[in-house]
């Protein structure tokens, strides 16, 4: 599906993205304002292993891939048409990365513990699921490790305190974006 998202920055600059059947994407004003909190918390001078967890269109991944030299980017997500969707739009930008239909949760043992940035986002009324995934995350993510979680405004934060400290915590409209970096 065509939409107005697109890269915001970066060597991809404009670069319009497709969008997957029911996508709920985070919009471009909000990722833009995302990334310039990153600034200063990410050292772009070594490379950067992301891991865009529920990646829809796969914009958070794509936008690292723009802006992030010697990044190394995975996509997962469990609908096809949203691994389609990431495959379409990696092609667009002739970029190499990982793309691959999984649950999450599953995929933990696998990418978690190599990631230094995190994108989560998972369907709004899913809410619980995101707190299981970074309870388990939790476990396997290195110290330093750099989480950005997006949820529905009126979901209360959980104590993530013992392994977590909170960053940021901005709002835009109906979502939340928690910047949680592991201790």
């Amino acid at each position: 599906m065509k939409s107005n998202l697109q890269i915001i920055s970066g060597k991809y600059r404009g670069k319009k993205l497709n969008l997957p059947i029911d996508a709920r994407p985070t919009q471009n004003m909000a990722r833009g304002a995302l990334f310039n909190m990153l600034n200063g918390i990410i050292d772009t001078t070594k490379p950067i292993a992301v891991w865009d967890v529920f990646a829809g269109s796969g914009a958070f991944g794509l936008e690292c891939l723009s802006r992030f030299n010697n990044s190394m980017v995975v996509f997962t997500d469990n609908s096809k048409s949203s691994i389609d969707t990431v495959k379409k739009n990696m092609i667009s930008i002739n970029e190499s990365a990982t793309i691959e239909m999984c649950d999450a949760i599953g995929a933990i043992s696998r990418f978690g513990g190599i990631s230094d940035l995190f994108f989560v986002d998972p369907p709004y009324p899913d809410f619980n699921f995101g707190v299981l995934f970074i309870k388990k995350l939790s476990k396997v993510v290195k110290s330093g490790a750099i989480l950005i979680w997006e949820f529905e405004n009126t979901q209360k934060l959980p104590d993530f305190s013992e392994n977590w400290e909170v960053l940021r915590d901005k709002t835009y409209g109906r979502a939340r974006f928690v910047m949680l970096q592991k201790k």
